[in-house]
């Protein structure tokens, strides 16, 4: 089993395929937690837009870091909720494969924050998928798997 660090909630809207994509880790054992660097009251927001509330593990607020990506505090606080262990993070920017990095995860990458493929790759990503939609589909093939 491992533990995941989700960075999948971006502006003001969880992104397509992510609570999907949360049912189908924790239907394998994973543990997941989503980690945001936002203020509680948004992540709060976030969490109802999601309707994820009851199907994670945990997560994180602005209030239980220091700093924030890339530093790896986050991360850290993430799988600290999470229970430790290995973990495995999600993540849509180089800053999130640069803070896993950080704190000895692989990450997966997403096309949806902005960032190529390439940028992805060079700031840490294992592998990069264009969609949650896509990972789900070639998740047995991930880190996840």
């Amino acid at each position: 089993e491992k533990a995941l660090y989700l960075s999948l909630i971006v502006e003001v809207q969880p992104l397509e395929g992510a609570r999907e994509l949360i049912a189908d880790l924790r239907e394998r054992g994973h543990s997941v937690v989503l980690a945001s660097s936002a203020k509680a009251q948004e992540v709060d927001h976030y969490l109802d837009l999601l309707d994820a509330r009851e199907l994670v593990d945990g997560w994180t607020t602005s209030a239980d870091v220091e700093r924030t990506k890339p530093e790896p505090d986050l991360v850290a606080a993430a799988v600290e909720k999470a229970g430790g262990g290995d973990a495995v993070m999600v993540g849509d920017s180089t800053w999130d494969c640069e803070s896993a990095k950080r704190a000895g995860l692989e990450t997966i990458g997403v096309l949806m924050g902005g960032f190529s493929e390439r940028e992805l790759l060079d700031a840490g990503a294992t592998c990069v998928f264009d969609s949650l939609l896509a990972l789900r589909h070639e998740l047995a093939g991930t880190p996840l798997g």
